[in-house]
C-alpha cells in the first residue's frame, strides 16, 4: 500500500482541456490557472477556436472582480503578458475578452463546449442559462477586434 502526501495540487479531468496550436498540445486549464492568478480577475475560461493554419487558437474570457475601475484593455494586455511569461510564447494567447459573466449551467459549470461551438460558428442548442447573451456579444466584439 502506498500513501501519497500531496499538498497544493489539483486534479484536472476535462476532455476539452487540450488544444492543438500549430502542432503544440496546450492545456487550456493551465492558461486558465494563469488568468485566474491576476489580482483583478474573478473567474475565467479559455477555449480553443478553430483556425485554418494553426488548428486552434486560444481565446480567453475574464470576469473582473467587483469594484475594479482600471482600464479593461490594460488588464487584458497584462493577462496576455502573464500567460506569455508563465507558459511561454508557444501558448499563443493573444486575445482576451472581458465579459460580465461566464455562461454556466444551473449547477455552475462553465459551458465551454457551447462557447467553442459559438466561436467556431457551429450549430449549438440553447442551454438552460440566461448568461449566453452577454458572452455572445463579447465574442462578436472580439472577432471585430481580432
Amino acid at each position: 500500500m502506498h500513501v501519497w502526501a500531496v499538498r497544493n495540487s489539483g486534479v484536472m479531468a476535462r476532455t476539452d482541456d487540450i488544444i492543438n496550436v500549430a502542432g503544440h498540445r496546450l492545456s487550456t486549464g493551465a492558461m486558465e490557472e494563469v488568468l485566474s492568478a491576476h489580482p483583478d480577475v474573478a473567474e475565467c475560461a479559455v477555449i480553443g477556436m478553430a483556425e485554418g493554419t494553426k488548428g486552434h487558437i486560444p481565446l480567453g474570457f475574464i470576469v473582473l472582480n467587483a469594484g475594479v475601475s482600471r482600464d479593461i484593455r490594460i488588464i487584458e494586455s497584462e493577462v496576455v503578458a502573464l500567460v506569455r511569461e508563465c507558459i511561454g510564447p508557444v501558448a499563443a494567447l493573444r486575445t482576451v475578452v472581458t465579459i460580465k459573466r461566464l455562461p454556466k449551467t444551473r449547477s455552475g459549470k462553465i459551458l465551454r463546449g457551447t462557447m467553442q461551438k459559438i466561436a467556431d460558428k457551429e450549430a449549438w442548442a440553447v442551454p438552460a442559462t440566461m448568461t449566453l447573451s452577454f458572452w455572445t456579444r463579447s465574442l462578436q466584439r472580439s472577432r471585430r477586434a481580432g
